[in-house]
């Protein structure tokens, strides 16, 4: 399972950014996908996920009514389009995927098996 995350950079508060996830077929058809992300020294964060069939999206409150998690099913990729972003959202944004999660450990990082490399998103004030 190759998971590949694209689209950090430096931008202001109030901007938008759109974090790209390339999958496989495979992994698009079997795997739920997540986006985490994390700020060194302190623990991977969840930020929103996509079930394995699409039929449910899961935010975190932090993020709730300003990220977006969407996918093109052509393209087997998962996005994460972040607006009206923050300070506080700076971090390295990591995508994963994982079979068989279930509701209740859809937050978890432990859920996941597969992790790309993340991708740097710098928010400055």
């Amino acid at each position: 399972v190759q998971l590949q995350a694209s689209g950090g950079g430096v931008v202001q508060a109030g901007d938008t950014l759109r974090l790209s996830c390339a999958t496989s077929t495979r992994t698009f058809s079997s795997h739920a996908v997540a986006w985490f992300r994390q700020i060194p020294g302190k623990e991977r964060e969840f930020v929103a996920a996509r079930s394995r069939t699409g039929g449910y999206t899961y935010y975190a409150d932090s993020v709730k009514g300003r990220f977006t998690i969407s996918w093109d099913s052509a393209q087997k990729t998962v996005y994460l389009q972040m607006n009206s972003l923050k300070p506080e959202d700076t971090a390295v944004y990591y995508c994963a995927a994982g079979q068989g999660v279930i509701t209740s450990r859809t937050r978890s990082p432990e859920a996941y098996v597969n992790w790309g490399r993340g991708t740097l998103v710098t928010v400055s004030s």
